[in-house]
C-alpha cells in the first residue's frame, strides 16, 4: 500500500484504532478498549459471529501490541509492517529506545546511500532554429542549431563530478566547449567546486559556497582564461525572503563587469520571477509569470527588455505523461514573430523556435497568435481528450479486473466487520437523534470519479458503483458521546475498521452526509485529509 507521495503507508494500524500517529499510550489503550468491547469473541454466542469477532479482534490486538511497544512502534513508524516481519538485524545489545532508533536511522541512511551511489543523472537540450522567411527566399529552413549535455555522477557521499559539453552552429560560424566540474561538500554548510573548460573560451576556476545562516547563502568564485590570462571574479548572495520566495544579488568583476539582482516566488498555483542585470556595455531585464491551472496544465507570460532585446512571450504547456511536458509559446519583439515549441522529457529538452516574419504586421501577428490556439483547442477537445479518456477508462477496467478478487475479499471482510458494529452504531444514532446531535446519514468512500458520477452510475450500468463502499455504520460507531467525529490527517480511510480500498491504485475521496441540530450537512475530503464534524461550513 502506498501513500500519495509514493512512500510506504506506515499509518494503517493507526487508522484501524482511529488514533492519531502522535497518539499517547493512554489514547491507544482507550481506543483498544472501545474496539475490544465490540470484537471480543466472548461477547458473541453465534458461531458465525464469533468467527467474525475473532478475526477482527486479532487485528485489533496486533495493532495494540505494536503501538504500545515503544521499540516496535519506532520500527513500524519508519519501515512499516515490513520492518517488523522481515526481522531487521538490530543486534541483541540494542535494548534502549534511543539505541534502536539510532540503529534504524543508520540502516536507513545506508540504504539511501546504496541507492544513490550508482545513480548517474543526465540532462541535455537540443535547439533547432528554423526560419519561414528564409525558406520562402530559397535559403533553406534551418538557421542554426545548438545542443548541450551534462552527466552528473555521485563519486562518493560528499563528492560529485559533472561532465558536459555544448556545440552551436549558425549560418556562418560555430563553436563548442567541454566542461568538467568537481564538487565536494566540505561540511554541512560549505562546499567547493573546481571547474575546467576547453573550447573557444578555455577557462579554469574555483568557487566556494557557504550557508551563512538558516536563510542566507554566499558564494565566491574566480576564473582565469587560458587564452589571455584574464581573470574574472564573481560574488553571489542569496537569501530566502519568505517560505515561497527568495532573492539574490550577483556581482561580477572582469572584462565584462556586471551587477545583477534577481527574485523568484513559487507557490502551489503561481510562479513568478524577475531579474535585472547591468553591465559595462549592456543592460537587460527579464520577468516571467506562470499560472498552474491544474497538475497537468499551465500558462506563461514573459517579457525581456535590454540593450539588444525587446520581446513579449505568451504561451502555455501541458503534462502528457509522468515525465513529459509539451509547451507552445508565441513571441513578438524586435527580432520578429516567433513560434516556439518545447518538449521536456525527464532531464532532456527539445526546443524549436520558428521565425514567422521579420516584420511586425498587426494582421499577421494576430493571425499567428489565434491560429495555433484554435488548432490546439480543436485537437485537444476532438482528438486528444477523447483518446485519453478511452485510454484511461481501458486502464481502469484492466486494473479493476486484475484486482477484482482482492477487492471482493476486502469488501466481504469489511461487511462482516460492520455487522458487529451495527448494534452499537444504531444505539449511538438513536441517542444522537434524540439530542439533535450528529447523525451520519450516508458515508461513501471510493473512487474520486465514481463519487462525482454516483447519481447516474446506477442507471448506466458501467460498474462504477463497485468502486465505492458504504461506511455509514463505522462512522456512526465512531461518533463520540459529545456528538463529534474526527478522522485523523495522513491516515487512509481504507484502514478504518469496517472499511477497505474498493479501487486500488486510483485517487479516492470520502463523501459524508450528516444531520446536526436538525440541519443537513455535506462534506467531501481527500483520502489523507482530516475529517472533523460537525462544522457550520458544511451546512447545505
Amino acid at each position: 500500500m502506498t501513500e500519495k507521495n509514493g512512500e510506504t503507508n506506515n499509518k494503517q494500524l493507526y487508522a484501524l484504532l482511529n488514533v492519531s500517529p502522535e497518539a499517547s499510550d493512554e489514547e491507544i489503550r482507550k481506543a483498544y478498549r472501545q474496539w475490544a468491547q465490540v470484537y471480543h469473541p466472548d461477547k458473541h454466542q453465534s458461531p458465525h459471529m464469533k468467527d467474525i469477532a475473532t478475526e477482527n479482534f486479532q487485528r485489533v490486538c496486533e495493532a495494540y501490541e505494536i503501538l504500545t511497544d515503544e521499540n516496535k512502534r519506532i520500527i513500524y513508524d519508519i519501515y512499516g509492517m515490513e520492518g517488523l516481519t522481515s526481522g531487521l538485524e538490530l543486534g541483541p545489545k540494542l535494548e534502549k529506545v534511543d539505541e534502536i532508533k539510532e540503529e534504524l536511522e543508520r540502516l536507513k541512511r545506508q540504504r539511501e546511500k546504496e541507492k544513490a551511489e550508482p545513480n548517474i543523472r543526465s540532462s541535455g537540450s537540443l535547439l533547432a532554429n528554423l526560419s519561414w522567411p528564409d525558406l520562402l527566399d530559397g535559403d533553406g529552413f534551418m538557421r542554426g542549431m545548438a545542443m548541450a549535455t551534462e552527466v552528473q555522477s555521485q563519486i562518493s557521499k560528499r563528492t560529485s563530478l559533472d561532465i558536459g559539453g555544448n556545440l552551436a552552429v549558425n549560418e556562418r560560424s560555430g563553436g563548442g566547449a567541454a566542461t568538467a566540474i568537481l564538487r565536494h561538500q566540505v561540511s554541512p554548510v560549505s562546499s567547493v567546486e573546481l571547474m575546467g573548460s576547453m573550447g573557444l573560451q578555455s577557462l579554469v576556476g574555483i568557487q566556494t559556497s557557504r550557508q551563512l545562516s538558516v536563510h542566507s547563502t554566499a558564494s565566491l568564485g574566480i576564473t582565469a582564461s587560458l587564452r589571455d590570462g584574464s581573470l574574472n571574479l564573481s560574488n553571489t548572495w542569496s537569501r530566502q525572503l519568505s517560505e515561497t520566495s527568495n532573492g539574490k544579488i550577483q556581482l561580477s568583476l572582469g572584462e565584462e563587469s556586471s551587477i545583477g539582482i534577481g527574485w523568484r516566488k513559487k507557490e502551489q498555483k503561481v510562479s513568478a520571477s524577475g531579474e535585472i542585470k547591468i553591465g559595462t556595455s549592456s543592460f537587460g531585464a527579464t520577468a516571467n509569470f506562470t499560472r498552474f491551472f491544474s497538475s497537468k496544465s499551465h500558462g506563461r507570460i514573459a517579457g525581456t527588455v535590454g540593450s539588444d532585446a525587446l520581446a513579449l512571450e505568451i504561451g502555455g504547456g501541458r503534462k502528457i505523461s509522468k515525465f513529459s511536458t509539451i509547451r507552445m509559446l508565441y513571441s513578438i519583439g524586435v527580432q520578429g514573430l516567433i513560434w516556439k515549441f518545447e518538449l521536456h522529457r525527464g532531464g532532456q529538452k527539445l526546443v524549436i523556435p520558428i521565425l514567422l516574419s521579420h516584420h511586425l504586421n498587426p494582421v499577421f501577428a494576430t493571425g499567428a497568435f489565434i491560429v495555433p490556439i484554435s488548432l490546439y483547442f480543436t485537437l485537444k477537445n476532438f482528438v486528444f481528450k477523447p483518446y485519453y479518456l478511452r485510454w484511461e477508462k481501458q486502464k481502469s477496467l484492466e486494473n479493476r479486473e486484475k484486482t477484482k478478487n482482492q477487492v471482493e475479499e476486502a469488501i466481504n471482510a469489511a461487511t462482516k466487520a460492520q455487522q458487529l458494529l451495527q448494534n452499537v452504531a444504531n444505539r449511538k444514532k438513536i441517542k444522537q437523534e434524540e439530542m439533535g446531535g450528529l447523525v451520519v446519514v450516508q458515508a461513501l468512500y471510493g473512487s474520486q470519479k465514481a463519487l462525482l458520477n454516483r447519481h447516474r452510475s446506477e442507471e448506466t450500468g458501467d460498474g462504477v458503483p463497485s468502486q465505492i463502499i458504504d461506511i455509514t455504520v463505522p462512522l456512526n460507531f465512531l461518533v463520540t458521546d459529545s456528538g463529534k467525529l474526527k478522522l485523523h490527517e495522513g491516515v487512509k480511510k481504507s484502514g478504518i475498521m469496517g472499511s477497505c480500498d474498493p479501487c486500488p491504485g486510483e485517487p479516492k475521496q470520502l463523501y459524508v452526509k450528516y444531520t446536526y441540530d436538525a440541519n443537513i450537512h455535506e462534506v467531501t475530503v481527500g483520502d489523507y485529509d482530516e475529517l472533523l464534524i460537525p462544522q457550520e461550513s458544511h451546512k447545505v
